[in-house]
């Protein structure tokens, strides 16, 4: 997984991050926007736009938002 969405996009969705993605990754939840790790390539398109500030790459993310990394991951297992 390489950009994961954290918690500032929650309740937010503005969107930016969709309309950049070059090959659809970002879907739309309940809630908040997620990154399929299975189709990012890894360009950082979406975290350069994004007008909260919830993107990060996973090794970049901090450590109050590491459960997003999990929250993720599940919602791309449903």
């Amino acid at each position: 997984m390489a950009f994961i969405i954290s918690s500032p996009c929650k309740e937010e969705k503005a969107g930016e991050c969709v309309e950049v993605c070059p090959v659809d990754c970002i879907e739309e939840g309940k809630d908040m926007f997620y990154i399929d790790p299975d189709i990012c390539i890894d360009c950082g398109a979406c975290e350069a736009v994004c007008p909260v500030e919830a993107i990060y790459h996973e090794d970049e993310l901090p450590e109050e938002e590491k459960e997003y990394i999990e929250i993720n991951r599940k919602y791309f297992q449903e």
